[in-house]
């Protein structure tokens, strides 16, 4: 019988239905699509499912099965037609290619799924960690000077000697026999001649040094533990199989502190400034390891003893003056302080009361004058009150203003000296470099600058600049800081800083591959630990590069939160940083 014409079909035609359920469709029965069972899944107790599914052509054409509808009949197939299935090749002209998004120059830093699904959280193993430290580096075979006489000889399995970065230290490590029976004597040389060069700017002896080597003297084994903990950890970031060495050194210096301040008591280990410094050298272990919420553990136990030690002196010795070591462990210690928390804006422990406003001698180990970290301090606890300006009286802004307008004021005519015969000009930029970074901080802190405002293109411009001259002339200690400032500050749209010629050639410089190549270099040549900032800084560029393709700001000031570009963008990411 012929089938009938479309024209004589009485009623609905039945087409295929394309949203049907699971059960359906393998049966090859057309699916009613009532929600949320449909009636033949109801009357046999099926799943009813609508789950899309996903079909592979290369699975098909494996298993020798048409895909979709290729290879069924056709017209053009029954006429002796090329059927698709059996063409050789693909018309080019027939594909749909998906659009390449655009890339714009200032789509610098890779994202990655853990970018946005955690936009405030730090993952530094995640930071290509190789951009920054090299591991396994070849290095040079006269770590040890055998003619200065005071090297030990100590056998230790896959012990790399290391690059000298300064001639050999004078004090002779004859002082010390008990290291000549140890097998991490030689942690303790590469403490003298690795770590110590690389926490001073200036060309002076390191106070590592000069202050820690005559008061182990008479130290115990823990200081002794703890030195050489800090040794192989610094280690470790050139040879991994000091890691273990390091941790295991650490657990029994931090036990033998638990042991004593369980023992004495509080009030008696603030008196001894061995306890100080024992603190110090886990605490500088902690920031050289990871870099996390553990470094603070050992600030805030430094800051009650240190708080203790005070009050004792103040009953004894009003006028009095303190040890060398405890006066150097409490320098360290507020000095860490106030350079992390300018990143977070916290609340700062060590307040200004710790320095002294009209000393502008540079120190050897801050890289800068006492009076430049006090008005540090004075900004960072000022900008804590500047959100809160909105709600507030009139009285309270006019005496907000009068005090950042002070404190701009003491910066911009801040002369900071060197207190030696000698002509230091690394240290001498150093501080400079801090005090320019200082200025830019304040301007982002309490006046709401960002990135294109034009005061901050101009600081971050002469910061780099000087950070390049630098870079070249191979002093990259005391640059942690200014760099952070600087990097996170970066307007996207115009990273070219300045431009210059070599010959017949103009050569471009940008601010965000000069930044990490200095932050490259720095990895080496500090005890910060420069993986931490650098993670933090990539988080902030990724940030400002994902407003900008939203097209949106991120500067909230004008919502009425009262949040200016520093508090949006780097605050929310650089908890527990160390930017000393």
């Amino acid at each position: 019988m012929p089938r009938k014409k479309a024209a004589d079909r009485v009623g609905p035609v039945k087409t295929r239905s394309r949203s049907g359920c699971k059960e359906c469709r393998a049966s090859r029965v057309r699916c009613d699509l009532t929600k949320p069972t449909c009636t033949r899944c109801i009357e046999r107790g099926l799943v009813c499912s609508t789950q899309l599914v996903l079909k592979w052509e290369s699975e098909f054409t494996s298993r020798g099965l048409a895909f979709g509808r290729a290879g069924v009949w056709s017209k053009a197939r029954a006429a002796g037609g090329p059927s698709k299935a059996s063409s050789a090749a693909p018309v080019l002209d027939e594909q749909e290619w998906c659009p390449l998004p655009l890339i714009e120059a200032w789509g610098f830093v890779n994202s990655g799924v853990s970018t946005f699904e955690q936009p405030y959280e730090v993952n530094v193993a995640c930071d290509e960690l190789n951009a920054v430290v090299l591991r396994k580096r070849p290095w040079r075979d006269d770590w040890f000077d055998e003619s200065s006489g005071w090297s030990l000889s100590m056998d230790i399995p896959d012990c790399s000697p290391v690059p000298l970065l300064s001639p050999p230290l004078a004090p002779p490590l004859s002082l010390f026999p008990s290291l000549s029976d140890s097998n991490q004597g030689v942690l303790f040389d590469y403490y003298l001649q690795q770590v110590c060069p690389r926490t001073t700017a200036s060309k002076l002896s390191s106070p590592f040094v000069s202050i820690i080597l005559p008061f182990c003297m008479s130290a115990s084994p823990i200081m002794f533990k703890a030195i050489q903990a800090l040794g192989a950890c610094h280690w470790s970031r050139f040879d991994s199989t000091y890691s273990i060495i390091g941790l295991r050194l650490k657990s029994e210096a931090l036990r033998g502190l638990r042991h004593r301040l369980a023992t004495e008591g509080s009030e008696v280990c603030s008196a001894d400034p061995e306890v100080l410094a024992i603190m110090m050298m886990l605490c500088l272990y902690e920031i050289v390891d990871n870099c996390d919420q553990r470094w603070t553990i050992h600030l805030k136990g430094a800051k009650e003893l240190i708080r203790l030690r005070r009050q004792q002196q103040a009953l004894s010795r009003p006028h009095g003056g303190q040890d060398p070591v405890s006066a150097f462990a409490e320098l360290f210690f507020a000095f860490q302080d106030v350079m992390g928390r300018t990143a977070c804006g916290e609340e700062v422990l060590f307040g200004s009361d710790y320095w002294q406003e009209n000393e502008r001698n540079i120190d050897l180990w801050m890289g800068c004058s006492p009076e430049l970290v006090s008005i540090l301090s004075s900004i960072t606890e000022l900008s804590r009150t500047r959100r809160h300006l909105l709600t507030s009286t009139p009285a309270a802004r006019t005496t907000f203003s009068h005090r950042a307008v002070t404190l701009a004021h003491r910066l911009e005519n801040l002369v900071q000296d060197i207190d030696d015969d000698e002509d230091d000009s690394s240290l001498q930029s150093a501080a400079e470099l801090k005090r320019l970074a200082a200025v830019l901080y304040l301007h982002c802190a309490l006046y709401g600058a960002s990135p294109s405002t034009p005061l901050v293109v101009a600081y971050v411009r002469r910061i780099l600049r000087l950070v390049s001259d630098l870079l070249d002339s191979g002093s990259l200690v005391s640059m942690t800081w200014p760099v952070f400032v600087a990097a996170v500050e970066l307007d996207p749209l115009h990273d070219e800083v300045w431009r210059g010629s070599t010959g017949d050639e103009v050569e471009v410089v940008y601010g965000r591959p000069l930044v990490l190549r200095a932050l490259a270099a720095m990895a080496e040549s500090s005890v910060s630990n420069v993986a931490r900032t650098r993670a933090v800084i990539v988080k902030v560029w990724q940030a400002r590069d994902s407003d900008m393709l939203k097209g949106s700001v991120g500067d909230v000031d004008d919502q009425g939160r009262g949040w200016n570009d520093w508090e949006w963008y780097v605050a929310p990411v650089s908890t527990a940083m160390s930017l000393a």
